[in-house]
Order: structure tokens, then sequence, then C-alpha cells
């Protein structure tokens, strides 16, 4: 699952960095936020961590300049307890969620856990239905009754398809969900992925549309 951090604090970035690439999330990290801005214009994160107090133009500044513009990327705002205006304006500016610093790693993996389910349209861990559901926390597809952990780009691959079930990805789409910058992609990567899901729960769990891409039909298809 593709992550952007926008960070200016080195210590913190590097800290943030390192353990979620161990929880395998798929990091890009920035240290202002101009730079930041025009990282959440030019390609997908399945969520964005923004500090508060960047150099050049303040997170605030950041997350009203993308709602104003329709994006609408899942944001979890880094801030300190001096900045508890700032923190409430930001929700208020359209922030998802806002941890304060500083935070225990597990808070953080449960709001950033919290805000995806909340913007798929769901109470609980998983996402999905009584046929087809992903756990956000346990990392596992349950597949009419079939139920297996999925590896991390295995997990980010289901989400994608999940968070707006019924859409058709392209190859570049998903591509872009999976990967950071400067990552080497394979040109057979999603189909080796896809492959395996497969594999776990069969062939016509993922669907192929010819020239267009794959998707996973509606509950009710």
């Amino acid at each position: 699952m593709r992550v952007l951090l926008i960070e200016d604090d080195v210590q913190v970035g590097n800290d943030l960095c390192r353990t979620l690439k161990a929880a395998e999330f798929s990091v890009d990290w920035v240290r202002d936020g101009r730079t930041g801005k025009r990282a959440i214009e030019a390609a997908y994160y399945a969520i964005v961590l923004l500090d508060l107090g960047l150099p050049d133009m303040t997170g605030l500044d950041v997350l009203r300049a993308l709602r104003a513009a329709g994006n609408s990327v899942p944001v979890v705002i880094l801030s300190t307890e001096d900045d508890l205006d700032a923190s409430v304006c930001s929700l208020e500016a359209g922030a998802d969620d806002c941890v304060l610093k500083p935070f225990a790693i597990r808070e953080l993996f449960a709001r950033i856990r919290a805000v995806l389910r909340r913007r798929a349209g769901y109470a609980t861990s998983a996402i999905g239905d009584g046929s087809l559901s992903l756990d956000l926390e346990k990392r596992t597809l349950n597949c009419n009754g079939i139920a297996s952990s999925l590896s991390a780009r295995e997990f980010a691959l289901m989400h994608a398809f999940l968070e707006k079930r019924g859409t058709i990805l392209s190859r570049g789409q998903l591509e872009d969900r999976l990967y950071g910058w400067g990552r080497e992609v394979e040109s057979n990567a999603v189909d080796v992925l896809i492959h395996s899901v497969r594999k776990k729960f069969g062939q016509s769990l993922i669907r192929n549309v010819r020239g267009l891409g794959w998707t996973i039909a509606h509950a009710n298809a």
C-alpha cells in the first residue's frame, strides 16, 4: 500500500519511513509542503501523513489547497500538543484524522486502518461483504469461506480492487498503487500478483477486461 509522508524533521522522517517499510508499506517521503502537494497531484496514494509545521507551505495550507481543488485523498495530520488550534483547523478543513506527537506506532497504524475503512464505508476492520472481505488489521482475505493471509503486495492489490469495487483498474493504475518512486517495476509484476491471488482463491475472483485492465465484480453481479 502506497503512503506519502510529508515531514521536514529528518529524525522523525527516517524513523517513520523505517517503521512503515518494516510493516511492508511502500513509502514516498518529501520534506516540504510544495513538493508534497505536487506529489499528491501527480500520483495515487492510499493515504497521506502530513506534518503541520512545514517550512515553506504549512501542512494546513497544503490540505486546504488539495480540498479546494477537489482532491479527496485520505489525510492523517501529524501535529504536536502546542499546535492544538491548528489540529482542530485541519480537521475542519478536511483532514480525516489527527495524531499528536510523540505517538506510539501502534496508534498511528490503528488510525490509518480506521481512516481507510471509513473511506470505504465500513465500521469494522474488514472491508467488503460476507462473500469477499479484506481484514485491514490481519491482512487476510476471506473469499466464500476461504481465508488466507496475503503478502504486502497482494494485500495492496486487493485493497485497490475492494476500495472501489466494480471499477476497472489498468496496469498503470495498479502499478501506481503498489510501488513508490524510484522502484524498478518488472513488466509482468501485476500479472504475477494477480496469478498468486487467483491461485489461492480461484480464477474467477479477479476478472480480466480485455484492453482495459482488471476488476472484481460487485457483490450482486
